[in-house]
């Protein structure tokens, strides 16, 4: 620890500013900033992991909305630092762009991108405490919102090291302050895929029953790739794995494909995860595209003349790719975007030799992905075709002269609302119930196309999909445009039973497959129809859950009304339209839920297992679900 001391870390201004804008640091102040905190502080961590220093992680959620952050690295220096003439430990907890992240002899690659994570996460908390593990003693200080509150204080000999941030978000600046579990445990899993032999432990001790989790992998990527394509039929018997190490340079992949029409590409860079890409993602793709084409023609799959092109090549392909480099350029403080642009060719020209001498090996394997691209290649020219005839059509055309759609007609794009009802009846009634002026109304005749085993060629032949695409407005595939996007809410409304269960999770898969951002930009929302009606004389309540029903009788019961009557519905189309509006359709009363992307790949997920190819997921699914419904329909 002798090279890791105080004049290690470099100031280069403080942290006024981020009180005022904190949106610039941590991309906003709603879930997924106040989720940005946890993670600059994991990263800190991790970096001691990546710099061969620290082997476990803690993680703790704790009452009082505490996070609670482990490791046992080297522990943040405490000595006095000879700029600031205050400890390092306070240096880096109260200068924006202090740390030792931009010397490289400290941390040749880290997650920082300013090293401003922990003193951001200190200015925009109520509370802050420091503990460090350092020089055989525990040293801790405490803060708040950015300001000491206390002094370092040296405390009782230790014979270990490593670092401990506890903090607790600033009320002040996050409205909410909900930590979600499910959200933090996927980070972590991230983390301990990207670094083999590291071990993370997740405690959340916010309720009486504290909920514990463990992650250590030692297989790294495939063992990631593996996961993500658990239910999944792939093309390949093998993944493709590649590692590449070059001077201060450390890249690896590994990649395979599926049977299915979707995509999942993964990108890192020094264990960040980059959800808008970036150069090294285009380079992979790059040279996909290259050696794929050249070998279609080597091995004679690809003829005529025929080229692929990226979309080709990135139907079905499952692939994650981790870059480590010293000095990684983000767009922006949430690191979503990797910048570098001599990245690209780097990764372009050492993915592409790779693979040529893997191939070279292997020919079997490249012509089972070849194959699966070529089904790609043909996909495209036919989905061309199929799309120019669909959208010949024009709203005004099919849909509203057919009394299909009931159209809404405020022409301001933040009030318009969209309904898409299961069947005619239900649609009937919210056609009459709702408000003309901003909701429109689509009803879809039973179950839509299964679009789990379907090209979009096909699916472009479902009238059902096809109506809702025109309706949407903003095409399909290569043609989507969400500027063309015709309602701000789009509100799936089905029963509350199975079927109308399995209606929702069509159409939520159908939107995750190919309307991905309508639900990436909050467009797409799930209504809530209540289960119960509950009439005691003039008096009407509804009750959206069993609990709910029995609060409600219970509290009449108390008035000493007399003949209760409970009615359960079956489906909406059981309401009449008052009803409906009541209880679904006004804005008033209604609960709406905003579907996430989570939200959507679950569905997805889902419907993998009950609508895919293999047998033996839908047969365990079905086996550990069958006493909890009456009637599984798949």
């Amino acid at each position: 620890m002798s090279d890791y001391k105080a004049e290690h870390i470099q100031v280069l201004e403080g942290i006024e500013a981020v009180r005022k804008r904190p949106g610039m640091y941590i991309g906003g102040t709603g879930k997924d900033g106040l989720h940005h905190l946890v993670w600059e502080i994991i990263n800190n961590a991790v970096d001691e992991a990546l710099a061969g220093y620290a082997k476990n992680i803690e993680v703790r959620l704790l009452k009082n909305n505490r996070v609670s952050i482990s490791d046992d690295g080297r522990g943040i220096p405490v000595d006095i630092h000879p700029k600031t003439k205050k400890s390092a430990l306070e240096t880096v907890l109260t200068y924006l762009h202090a740390g030792g992240k931009f010397s490289q002899k400290i941390y040749k690659v880290s997650g920082g991108l300013h090293g401003v994570g922990l003193s951001v996460v200190n200015a925009l908390s109520k509370y802050l405490k420091a503990v460090v593990y350092r020089d055989g003693y525990e040293w801790t200080q405490e803060y708040e919102r950015g300001i000491p509150k206390t002094a370092l204080k040296k405390g009782k000999k230790v014979d270990k090291t490593g670092t401990t941030i506890i903090f607790e978000p600033d009320p002040k600046i996050f409205q909410e302050i909900e930590f979600d579990r499910d959200l933090i445990l996927e980070y972590l899993r991230h983390q301990a895929y990207l670094t083999p032999g590291l071990r993370i432990n997740f405690y959340d001790g916010r309720s009486d029953e504290e909920f514990n989790y463990g992650f250590y992998f030692e297989g790294g990527l495939i063992s990631f790739l593996d996961h993500i394509t658990k239910n999944k039929k792939l093309i390949n018997p093998y993944h493709i794995y590649g590692k590449l190490t070059e001077e201060d340079k450390e890249y690896e992949f590994c990649f395979n494909y599926v049977e299915n029409v979707e995509t999942k590409e993964l990108a890192f860079t020094n264990n960040i995860l980059n959800p808008e890409g970036g150069t090294h993602l285009i380079g992979f793709r790059n040279a996909l595209v290259r050696i794929f084409n050249d070998l279609g023609k080597e091995l004679n799959v690809i003829k005529n003349n025929k080229n692929l092109i990226t979309e080709d090549i990135r139907g079905g392909l499952y692939a994650i790719i981790s870059l480590k480099i010293p000095e990684p350029q983000f767009e922006g403080q949430t690191k979503s975007k990797l910048g570098n642009p001599e990245i690209k060719s780097f990764v372009e020209s050492r993915t592409f030799s790779f693979l040529k001498e893997y191939f070279g090996k292997n020919p079997d394997e490249a012509k089972n992905i070849l194959q699966r691209l070529v089904v790609n290649l043909e996909a495209r020219e036919a989905e061309k075709s199929a799309r120019e005839t669909v959208f010949k059509k024009r709203l005004s055309t099919s849909l509203i002269l057919s009394g299909k759609l009931a159209d809404c007609s405020t022409k301001d794009f933040s009030k318009r609302e969209l309904f898409i009802v299961e069947g005619d009846s239900a649609g009937g009634s919210a056609k009459q119930g709702r408000d003309r002026s901003y909701q429109a109304v689509l009803p879809l005749r039973g179950k839509i196309l299964n679009v789990e085993k379907a090209n979009l060629t096909k699916i472009l032949k479902s009238k059902e999909i096809r109506d809702l695409i025109i309706a949407l407005g903003t095409g399909i595939g290569k043609d989507f445009n969400l500027d063309n996007l015709r309602y701000s809410k789009i509100i799936i409304a089905t029963d509350a039973d199975i079927d109308g269960s399995h209606i929702r999770t069509l159409i939520l898969t159908l939107f995750y497959r190919f309307f991905k951002p309508l639900i990436e930009n909050g467009h797409v929302y799930i209504a809530q129809p209540p289960l119960y009606k509950i009439q005691a004389g003039k008096e009407i309540y509804y009750a959206y859950s069993d609990e709910e029903k029995d609060e409600i009788v219970k509290k009449l019961e108390k008035q000493n009304k007399k003949n209760i009557d409970v009615q359960r519905y079956k489906g909406l189309g059981e309401m009449n339209p008052e009803e409906l509006w009541d209880t679904t359709m006004n804005p008033e009363k209604r609960i709406l839920k905003k579907v996430t992307i989570k939200d959507a790949e679950k569905a997805d997920q889902l419907f993998t297992i009950l609508m895919g190819t293999e047998v033996e997921p839908r047969k365990r699914f079905i086996e550990a679900y069958a006493r909890e419904v009456k009637n599984l329909d798949i």
